[in-house]
């Protein structure tokens, strides 16, 4: 059995083709592809504005800084991948994290108790973790009634429309929904955070090249935006593929009591992981053990995540014993499964089998 991953880009025949046609084009960064590629995102997501940027982290990163000021308290997941607070902390700002939902999301109730608390918090940063959409009328609420801004990390959820929030970012990484090899995009619907991170994208520039703030160099070539604009194409398709994996496994786990997915079955997942919990109180191997007795098998499951708030680095800033046990639960339990659009049902028959053999279900 060859190396089964827990994700993997989809690249046909068409996404070569126009990377090669833009490869032998007069452009190969700032060009017309950049320009078509952030179109169809903004179409895409029903919004008024895309600036694309060279990775996810990036996304965060620019939005943070034209969405916060220094100081700023912000609420947030510790179950993301790092750079989600990490950005609150390049802009200068304070990460305050928040327990989970038992569907892995920001629990936006709790994020309310705290709003109640303090009056001086300034943002959510939310997380739809796993691909699983947040609740858009409750982000609704609590940006206007307690005058919040609220950034919505869509790195699970490519595709999605923009309703409430001020900015949505995307990211292009392999393991994604779709892929520009590396790559990110911000969207919005307001002008003023549009124009400021277009020019914090291009070294603080505006369109007469006069530098007017302190930015970065976080542009996408033209080269990446033509593989997305190519992979954009297929990603209703690749949704759907996820969501037909999504299903198999439901399918497989439900009845269980040791094994059990994170959530039922939900069309209003777009299924970038696909998480299962393990009550390991029940077995005789640990998690760490299961881990490597899996990927002895060619199969590559991973932890989906780390919580960010308990990393070394923020355990030095003071962070670490915030009152989240829903996070400390789930992270004991937690295996993300492999779900890509090309694995094949016979793969994936042989991971759940494989799961059940090694835990004597």
């Amino acid at each position: 059995m060859h190396f089964i991953p827990y994700g993997k880009q989809l690249i046909d025949q068409d996404d070569i083709d126009i990377v090669v046609d833009t490869l032998q084009s007069d452009f190969l960064t700032t060009g017309l592809k950049v320009n078509e590629f952030e179109k169809e995102i903004y179409t895409k997501t029903n919004s008024k504005y895309c600036v694309s940027v060279a990775n996810g982290t990036a996304a965060l990163h620019l939005s943070a800084l034209a969405l916060l000021n220094k100081n700023d308290k912000v609420l947030t997941t510790p179950n993301s991948f790092l750079a989600t607070s990490n950005a609150i902390l390049y802009a200068g700002a304070i990460p305050i994290f928040v327990d989970i939902c038992n569907d892995g999301s920001i629990n936006l109730d709790l994020c309310e108790e705290e709003l109640k608390k303090d009056s001086s918090i300034k943002a959510i940063f939310a997380v739809s973790f796993s691909g699983k959409i947040l609740d858009q009328d409750r982000l609704k609420e609590l940006k206007y009634k307690y005058g919040i801004k609220i950034l919505e990390d869509n790195a699970h959820t490519m595709g999605v429309e923009l309703t409430y929030s001020d900015i949505s970012i995307f990211s292009f990484h392999p393991v994604k929904h779709i892929t520009t090899a590396e790559g990110g995009a911000i969207v919005t619907n307001d002008k003023s955070l549009y124009e400021k991170i277009k020019s914090l994208r291009n070294h603080g520039q505006d369109d007469k090249h006069n530098m007017t703030m302190l930015g970065f160099n976080y542009r996408l070539s033209d080269i990446n935006c033509a593989l997305g604009i190519s992979q954009l194409t297929k990603l209703d398709s690749f949704i759907q593929k996820r969501q037909k994996i999504a299903k198999t496994y439901n399918k497989a786990f439900d009845n269980h009591d040791i094994i059990k997915p994170l959530y039922p079955y939900s069309n209003n997942s777009y299924y970038h992981l696909f998480v299962v919990l393990i009550n390991f109180d029940k077995l005789n191997i640990t998690k760490e053990q299961l881990i490597l007795k899996l990927r002895e098998k060619n199969i590559g499951v991973q932890v989906h995540y780390k919580p960010i708030n308990k990393q070394p680095y923020y355990k030095t800033l003071g962070y670490g014993n915030e009152n989240t046990p829903n996070m400390n639960k789930y992270i004991e339990q937690c295996i993300s499964l492999p779900i890509y659009p090309v694995l094949t049902n016979n793969n994936q028959q042989y991971v759940i089998e494989s799961l059940l053999e090694l835990i004597n279900i």
